[in-house]
C-alpha cells in the first residue's frame, strides 16, 4: 500500500505548498491535507478518531497560531494550539515519523546565524510556545523539528505570506515602515516544502534549521521585491526597530543551515538570488518548478 502522510495546517502558506508540490517531490506518498475547517486540532477526541480512520504513516505538522501579536493577546489559545495540540499529535504519532515546523523565534536575536546547538531563549510568547512544543516533540527519537523563518510565496486567497501582507497594505494606500536593523533570512515556501519532503524520505530525525542563505534587513527585502511588485513603489519607508512599541521582536534571526544542507540534493537558495534567477528565467517568482527549486 502507498504510505499515507497527513499535512496539518493545509490552508496555511506552507501547508498549501506541501499539498501542491506533493506530485513533484513526494510522488510515493498519499497526501491528506487537513485544514482547520476539516479538523479542530484542539478537539482531542475528534483528532483521535481522524488518526484512527486515516492511519497515517507519517505526519508533517504545520498548523499553528503563528502571528506574534495574536499570541501575545491570546496566550491561552496560543498555548492550546501551539503546545497542547502539538504534544497530543506527537503522542498519537509515537511510532511513526513526525515532523514539527517550529520557528527561529525561539532565539533572542542578539547574535544571528544560529546553529541547532545554540541556546534557545525566546523573547515573545509565540517563541516560548514553539520552544516548549519542540522540547515535547524531541522526547521521541523518531521525531523531527525543523525551525523555519520568514516565508514568501503566494496563497490561494492571497492572505498568508508576508509578501501578500505587504502588497495588500500598499494597495490600500498605506505606507509600510521596514526596519533596516531587523535581520532575517527569508526563504520561499516552495523551497521549504521540497527540503522537508526530502527530509521525510530520508527518515533522518532530529533538530534542523531551514532558512535562506542571505541575511537581509526588512528594508533590503522590500527593495528586492520592488521589481516583482510595482504596487510597492512609493509605499516603502525605511525605519528602525528601536521605534517598535509592540511585542518583543528579535533583531537577528538568521539561521545556519549546514546540518540540513548536507542531506539535501539541492542548494538552499538565498532570497535575492532566487528572485534574480526567476527574473532571468521569465517564470512566476514563487514557482517551485525549476532547476534551483
Amino acid at each position: 500500500m502507498t504510505p499515507r502522510v497527513i499535512i496539518t495546517g493545509a490552508a496555511g502558506l506552507i501547508g498549501q505548498y506541501f499539498v501542491k508540490t506533493a506530485a513533484r517531490w513526494a510522488s510515493g506518498w498519499e497526501v491528506h491535507g487537513l485544514t482547520r475547517a476539516d479538523l479542530d486540532l484542539t478537539d482531542f477526541s475528534s483528532v483521535e478518531r481522524t488518526w484512527a480512520r486515516l492511519k497515517p504513516n507519517a505526519v508533517i505538522h504545520c498548523a499553528a497560531l503563528s502571528r506574534t501579536k495574536d499570541c501575545e493577546q491570546q496566550p491561552q489559545l496560543a498555548r492550546r494550539i501551539n503546545v497542547a495540540a502539538t504534544a497530543h499529535l506527537a503522542r498519537l504519532s509515537k511510532d511513526i515519523p513526525f515532523i514539527f515546523l517550529s520557528s527561529g523565534e525561539v532565539f533572542d536575536g542578539r547574535r544571528g546565524w544560529y546553529r541547532e546547538e545554540d541556546e534557545a531563549i525566546p523573547i515573545n510568547f509565540y517563541g516560548k510556545t514553539k520552544r516548549e512544543a519542540e522540547q515535547l516533540v524531541l522526547q521521541n527519537p523518531r521525531h523531527t523539528v525543523v525551525r523555519i523563518v520568514l516565508t514568501a510565496g503566494t496563497s490561494q486567497n492571497g492572505d498568508r505570506s508576508f509578501v501578500e501582507d505587504m502588497c495588500r497594505t500598499a494597495r490600500s494606500g498605506h505606507l509600510l515602515t521596514l526596519f533596516s536593523d531587523e535581520l532575517r533570512c527569508p526563504l520561499p515556501a516552495g523551497a521549504i516544502a521540497r527540503a522537508i519532503w526530502e527530509l521525510a524520505e530520508l527518515q533522518a530525525p532530529g533538530l534542523y534549521h531551514l532558512g535562506g542563505r542571505e541575511r537581509l534587513s526588512r528594508w533590503e527585502i522590500g527593495q528586492a521585491l520592488l521589481a516583482w511588485y510595482p504596487e510597492l513603489q512609493g509605499h516603502l519607508s525605511e525605519g528602525s526597530a528601536r521605534t517598535h512599541a509592540g511585542a518583543p521582536r528579535p533583531a537577528d534571526l538568521s539561521l545556519n543551515c549546514e546540518k540540513l544542507q548536507a542531506l539535501l540534493s539541492f542548494p538552499i537558495p538565498g532570497f535575492r538570488s532566487w528572485l534574480t534567477d526567476r527574473k532571468h528565467e521569465g517564470i512566476d517568482v514563487w514557482d517551485y518548478h525549476s532547476s534551483s527549486s
